[in-house]
């Protein structure tokens, strides 16, 4: 009897790290699966653009978008623009400023969750993003105004563009500014800036668990999801940018992806072109203001695209473009500022730590600026 005791004490004792872990990686999925929304404050009209309201179908979802052309709806090559985490179709408007005058259609949109949207009763993650924006690709090349296609995105929109990338050979280009390598480094870095107290040898397996806890409600696989394995697979021209002061996406991410789409390609002589810009002084977001990232991005885009303006004239284009970030939303990466350090652990903890915030999931986003039915832009 005492052997058998023992042996059930140490079972105990074997598996009590193992529930705790599975209990985190739960609270964990419930805090961080779930975008706090930000209704548009802006419209392309506020910034000059003509624009229309228009929607993008996916799993019996309507994603509110606006397409905006350019050259006075001549044909021509368009760009899907994909927004990152807890934002908006509004926030990638500085980026379709530039664009436009490059001489590209655009389509920005609420990525599912966001924005606009309802909220979703299942966490989201890049799989979404991606599926997405590939729904958004397809609405864009259907446009009669639109002779081929890119997808730009900006951090979990760079994971959704390079998604889409290798879900549809007709994506001709890629753009990925400030995007993660795959899920399970992304959950390592959540964790640090959460400053959530753990140390490598401890956050490295429990990050490998929480991601996969994080995924099972909606049945993705880490490998189907993953910027590495799928920009490995991308066969079109693309264009990796990132800021060497990222604090958010640390530059590491950059250099992963850089390496493996690199060796990908190694073999093939006639592989597209793949082009890098580091911004010395850039951090996670608003890289938009920097010429050079404009310049490269315009010039990229031109010459993968076949137009519609030669490269260095669409660089010039868009590098006289002002382009300035909007104001903040007072709250960003909402689980990260209310789960932070030793005590969001605690609390992670109590009853109910692993049930997510209830004004996230099912809740309204609350009054914002409506459109003026007429002319579709917003009351000043």
């Amino acid at each position: 009897m005492r052997i058998v005791r023992r042996a059930g004490l140490a079972a105990a004792l074997t598996a009590a790290p193992f529930g705790l872990a599975y209990r985190f990686a739960l609270a964990y999925r419930a805090r961080a699966g779930y975008p706090r929304r930000q209704l548009p404050q802006v419209t392309p009209a506020d910034l000059g653009m003509p624009f229309e309201t228009t929607a993008v179908e996916v799993d019996d979802l309507a994603l509110p978008a606006w397409f905006i052309p350019a050259r006075d709806g001549a044909s021509g090559p368009g760009v899907v623009l994909v927004h990152g985490w807890e934002s908006g179709r509004d926030r990638t408007l500085p980026m379709a400023q530039f664009l436009h005058a490059a001489g590209f259609h655009c389509i920005t949109f609420d990525v599912r969750g966001h924005g606009a949207n309802p909220a979703e009763s299942l966490p989201i993650s890049g799989g979404e993003f991606g599926r997405d924006a590939l729904a958004a690709f397809e609405t864009l090349v259907a446009r009669p105004e639109v002779t081929v296609g890119a997808v730009s995105g900006h951090s979990m929109g760079a994971i959704g563009a390079i998604l889409a990338g290798a879900a549809d050979p007709r994506v001709a280009a890629v753009v990925a500014t400030s995007g993660p390598a795959d899920p399970y480094r992304l959950t390592r870095q959540t964790f640090r800036l959460a400053r959530l107290p753990f140390p490598d040898p401890l956050a490295y397996p429990l990050a490998w668990l929480t991601t996969r806890v994080y995924l099972r409600p909606r049945g993705h696989r880490i490998d189907t999801i993953s910027s590495v394995r799928a920009i490995a697979a991308y066969r079109g021209p693309i264009l990796l940018a990132h800021g060497d002061l990222d604090a958010v996406i640390p530059v590491g991410h950059f250099d992963r992806l850089r390496a493996t789409v690199s060796a990908a390609r190694a073999a093939d002589v006639d592989a597209a072109p793949v082009e890098e810009l580091l911004i010395a002084g850039g951090h996670h977001s608003w890289l938009y203001e920097f010429e050079s990232y404009r310049r490269t991005v315009a010039r990229f885009l031109a010459a993968a695209l076949g137009g519609p303006y030669r490269p260095d004239e669409a660089a010039d284009r868009a590098a006289a473009v002002p382009a300035a970030r909007l104001p903040d939303p007072e709250d960003t990466f909402h689980a990260v500022t209310t789960s932070g350090g030793a005590r969001g652990l605690a609390r992670m903890a109590l009853p109910g730590g692993t049930r997510p915030d209830p004004d996230l999931v099912g809740s309204d986003p609350g009054p914002g600026p409506q459109a003026d039915p007429a002319t579709g832009g917003t009351p000043r």
